[in-house]
């Protein structure tokens, strides 16, 4: 891919979309994961990479950030895709060569600026069981591997959840009163079979139409419901249980995130932790989110849809969600870009068909994904909902610093 054809691919594509580019699926297998099959992918295609990548439960949505999967690891894995009409051909071209050659023209001065990068993204994970209790590391953390830190955000969707899996429970943290004594014990047992950690923890049930907020340094072993997540752009993780769900995890994700040289310093792993939010008594409090309306319901309803704040704890992202009632038109407007998946629904969104698909074959396009310019949001985007009976829902994930998240 040369830089050239994609300078003007990407200000076409653009122009083509009024300000909205059109992304394709992008699905991620993780082989330590049994797929919960309900990202709406075709059942022969969950293992369509092979055996020994592990089955593809993740799609990765608006994301310029390469998937960490091992030596195996596909090009661009990851990596979210253009989709342009040239000339009655489509063409294909990483959102992160688009972002880089339109810049501010794409995301906005601030964030450019700022981060000349499209510095989060999000995605739904979707597990038939519970992940180990493991930790993102913060950005100094982080910067000993050369990787940014990690906080992300849990959010539940209804559309995504006729089950909630083999267990929909959430460790969060540490039981206070627990001594780091004990948790570093639990990591130096990593490798003799089941090292207990969740012993010290606290499980929460999971409800659908409700999210959590999971900022760096806090142990979480994510339930088994499929799960929106907003996140830094950052892939970075350590995993602190050893036996989950009857599997053992291997060694080598105790000590991911860690410095080569410093591969066997427990003190490094226990640094990772964050105590004071861990065993935080209030955890409940703190770090559950109930959507909350953008503003009046009754005045959003009047005008034909809701919006409502779904991730809004976190400075480094943030997440709504967007009803457009049946037979309604509206233009909603935002301060900032940002990427969208379709929940339900189907209709026009700008010069766009949006569709919710029921079922997608691996490598198959969809009219379901899309990037919002900032300018373009600031505008307002029109969308009619042509339907008499089945309201459009989608999720809208931002950046950084978003101007409107006033709570």
């Amino acid at each position: 891919m040369e830089t050239t054809t994609n300078v003007s691919l990407a200000e076409k594509a653009l122009e083509q979309g009024k300000g909205i580019l059109r992304l394709a699926p992008t699905w991620v297998p993780r082989s330590f994961c049994v797929p919960g099959r309900r990202i709406k992918l075709h059942p022969d295609d969950y293992y369509v990479l092979g055996g020994v990548r592990g089955g593809i439960d993740e799609r990765w949505l608006s994301s310029t950030t390469p998937a960490k999967n091992g030596p195996l690891t596909g090009e661009n894995e990851g990596l979210s895709m253009v989709v342009f009409n040239n000339g009655g051909k489509e063409v294909q071209f990483l959102l992160k060569d688009a972002i880089d050659e339109l810049q501010s023209a794409l995301i906005g001065e601030r964030l450019w600026n700022q981060y000349q990068s499209w510095p989060m993204y999000s995605k739904f994970f979707d597990n038939m069981g519970p992940l180990p209790h493991h930790v993102h590391h913060n950005d100094e953390q982080a910067a000993l591997t050369g990787q940014l830190g990690k906080p992300e955000a849990y959010y539940f969707p209804p559309q995504l959840n006729n089950h909630g899996g083999d267990y929909p429970y959430t460790f969060f943290g540490i039981a206070p009163g627990t001594s780091k004594e004990q948790i570093r014990e639990c990591l130096m047992n990593f490798t003799k079979g089941d090292n207990k950690i969740t012993n010290y923890s606290s499980a929460y049930r999971l409800e659908p139409g409700t999210g959590w907020d999971v900022p760096p340094g806090l142990l979480h072993a994510p339930g088994s419901m499929c799960t929106y997540e907003p996140q830094k752009a950052s892939d970075i993780f350590a995993m602190y249980q050893s036996l989950v769900n009857e599997a053992i995890v291997p060694e080598e994700l105790l000590w991911n995130g860690t410095p080569k040289d410093r591969i066997g310093d427990y003190d490094l792993l226990m640094d990772a932790i964050d105590w004071e939010l861990n065993t935080d008594p209030n955890m409940m409090a703190n770090r559950y989110m109930v959507p909350v309306p953008v503003k009046d319901l009754a005045e959003m309803e009047a005008e034909g849809y809701v919006e409502k704040w779904v991730c809004y704890k976190s400075d480094a992202f943030s997440a709504k969600e967007l009803t457009v009632l049946p037979g309604q038109t509206v233009t909603i407007k935002d301060s900032a870009a940002y990427g969208l998946i379709m929940m339900q629904g189907h209709g026009k969104m700008g010069v766009w068909d949006i569709e919710t698909p029921a079922l997608i074959r691996y490598g198959q396009l969809t009219n379901d994904e899309f990037f919002v310019s900032e300018q373009a949001a600031m505008e307002g985007v029109t969308i009619t909902n042509p339907s008499t009976t089945d309201p459009i829902v989608m999720l809208k994930h931002f950046g950084p610093g978003n101007p409107d998240l006033v709570l």
